[in-house]
Order: structure tokens, then C-alpha cells, then sequence
């Protein structure tokens, strides 16, 4: 991901040419079923689901997880950690002593696994392959939202790419002045911590910065007119009845295996 566009790869593909906001609404619809239930039939299936609707849409999931690393993970650390501090339940396949791992732990971590990496998935292809200006010329034309909430989501999403930009632009920096060549854990902590408070107060510099900007050319103003009118085709409706295909499989497999479980159980 760019400062300023997507990539022309996913820009030409079924997603990248798919409404914004459909994306939008299959992505949300696929939170709601994982946030409300903890079994990992459902978090799995649903996994699975959207594993094959990327797949048919040409896309490269596994290409996708590779460039998410951080959050595939963050969501074993988060399993693991589950599996060690959940209440045991069924045969203990693990004593370590002061704790154990059960059958039924093991079970709820690996749904806080899957269902991380379930609640990732839709939210990094939606990143990945909608531009900025469509998605606000949806949020505005569409759903009808306010235009001072929706310039300041603009601004706010192409602000990302600039983010991603200066932080490889600091490490460089770093590395040219001998600041990047610490050894070892701590030291890469060291400097993970410096370069990412420098990016913090440059963040907050360049947001003041645009935020006046903004003012003083009259974007918090009354009602606005829009350049573009947002279409909808074939493509859309396909895109969302897979997207609540998926999220229909996953509650409907774990109910006939009897696995089903509300996350307030």
C-alpha cells in the first residue's frame, strides 16, 4: 500500500472493482457473526469462507497473511495465552505444574486464534483494495453520512499510506546515521521505541497541520456537492452474497455439530 493509491494489481481485480461500501457492509457483516460467537466450528468455517471468496475473487490469501504478519502473530501469541489460562475443562492433555492445558482450553484457543485471524482477513482486503475517494464518495452519497465525518475519513485513510511511507523513510534515515544497528532483543526494542515516538510526533505535527488546513478552506462548511456518483452492478451483489454466505456457514456448522457458542455463555 502506497501514500496515495492502491496497488494497480488489486485495483483491476473482482474486489478492487467492487462499491466500497458493499465492502464495507460484507466486512461488517462478517465481524458481527465472529463477535458474537466463541466456538471455533464458526470462527473456523468462517475463516475458511473467506480464504475461498478471496481465492475466487484472484486474490492471494496466503500472500495477504505473509504481508500481515504481525497479525497472524498476534492472534497465535493471543491462542496460546488462551489455551494456558483458560478454565480447564475435559481431559488435561498438558501439566506444567502451576497450570495445565485441557482439551477444552486447547478448544478455546484455537477459537480466539482463528476467529483473530477471521476478524483480520476482511479488514485488510478492504484496506488493501478500495481507494480512499471511493470509499468516501460512498460514506457520503450512500449512507448519507455527514461530509465533515466523511472528509475527515478521507484524510484520515490517505494519512495511513503516508504513515507506512515515513516509517520505512525513518528506518532508513536511522540506519544511514548508525542509530539503527542495535543487537540483540533489547536493542531492537530500543530502537522500535525511538523510531516509532518519532513517527508519533511527526503524526501529530502533520494532523494539526492539516486539520487548520482543512478549516481554513471551508471543509467543515454546510452541505457539499460531490464529484463522483457511486454505481452498483452484478459484481456488488455477488461480492455480498458471498460475504453473508460465509457468515451463515459458520454459525450453521458449529449449531449441527453442536459446538455453537454465544460469546456471553
Amino acid at each position: 500500500m502506497s501514500a496515495t493509491a492502491i496497488a494497480p494489481s488489486a485495483r483491476t481485480s473482482l474486489l478492487g472493482r467492487t462499491n466500497a461500501v458493499v465492502k464495507l457492509a460484507g466486512a461488517l457483516l462478517l465481524t458481527v457473526v465472529l463477535l458474537l460467537s466463541a466456538d471455533p466450528v464458526t470462527s473456523g468455517t468462517v475463516l475458511l469462507g473467506e480464504v475461498l471468496l478471496l481465492a475466487l475473487a484472484g486474490q492471494r490469501p496466503l500472500a495477504l497473511l505473509r504481508r500481515a504478519w504481525p497479525v497472524v502473530v498476534a492472534a497465535l501469541v493471543s491462542g496460546w495465552g488462551t489455551a494456558l489460562l483458560a478454565e480447564d475443562s475435559g481431559p488435561v492433555l498438558l501439566d506444567l505444574g502451576v497450570t495445565g492445558i485441557s482439551s477444552g482450553s486447547v478448544a478455546a484457543g484455537a477459537a480466539i486464534a482463528l476467529r483473530g485471524l477471521a476478524l483480520a482477513l476482511p479488514g485488510l482486503m478492504l484496506v488493501l483494495t478500495t481507494d480512499p475517494t471511493d470509499l468516501a464518495d460512498g460514506l457520503a452519497q450512500t449512507l448519507r453520512l455527514p461530509a465533515r465525518f466523511v472528509l475527515a475519513s478521507l484524510a484520515a485513510l490517505r494519512l495511513v499510506g503516508v504513515m507506512v511511507s515515513e516509517w520505512a523513510t525513518l528506518a532508513m534515515a536511522r540506519r544511514a546515521r548508525g542509530a539503527g544497528s542495535g543487537h540483540g532483543p533489547v536493542g531492537a526494542l530500543r530502537e522500535f521505541g525511538g523510531q516509532a515516538f518519532t513517527l508519533l510526533v511527526q503524526s501529530l505535527r502533520r494532523a494539526t497541520r492539516l486539520s487548520v488546513t482543512m478549516e481554513a478552506r471551508g471543509f467543515g462548511a454546510g452541505p457539499r456537492t460531490w464529484a463522483r456518483v457511486p454505481g452498483y452492478s452484478w459484481r456488488d451483489a455477488a461480492v455480498l452474497a458471498g460475504c453473508a454466505a460465509a457468515a451463515a456457514a459458520g454459525p450453521a456448522a458449529s449449531v449441527l455439530l453442536g459446538t455453537h457458542r454465544f460469546i456471553w455463555a
